[in-house]
């Protein structure tokens, strides 16, 4: 991994590094494989902040939205990263849980 100085968010312990990876593409444009192509190149850079959305590519014919998250979970999982990347989303404008009600929150995060 590339040697990249972090900052830390707030007081918390959570550190990124000063660019993030937008997942808007993933389960779109970019397939499964090309997909774990990207986040491999990204993380071996010294990237570690990936951005995704449960509404990226609902508007894709035969997608409902939540691609891009699946697939940076299939990701984590398959690369064992959890604890390597820290992952922003937002959860309120999927057509299924708009809004910001604490039952659309965890229908949007589960």
């Amino acid at each position: 991994m590339a040697d990249i100085t972090r900052t830390t968010i707030g007081s918390s312990s959570i550190s990124i590094a000063p660019l993030a990876l937008g997942g808007n593409v993933f389960g779109w444009t970019a397939d499964r494989d090309a997909t774990f192509e990207v986040l491999d190149a990204f993380v071996a850079g010294g990237g570690n902040f990936i951005d995704t959305a449960d509404s990226y590519s609902r508007w894709v014919p035969g997608n409902s939205g939540g691609e891009s998250e699946r697939l940076i979970g299939e990701w984590m999982s398959a690369r064992g990263s959890r604890d390597d990347v820290v992952i922003a989303t937002k959860v309120f404008a999927h057509p299924e849980y708009q809004g910001l009600a604490p039952e659309n929150v965890r229908a949007a995060v589960t």
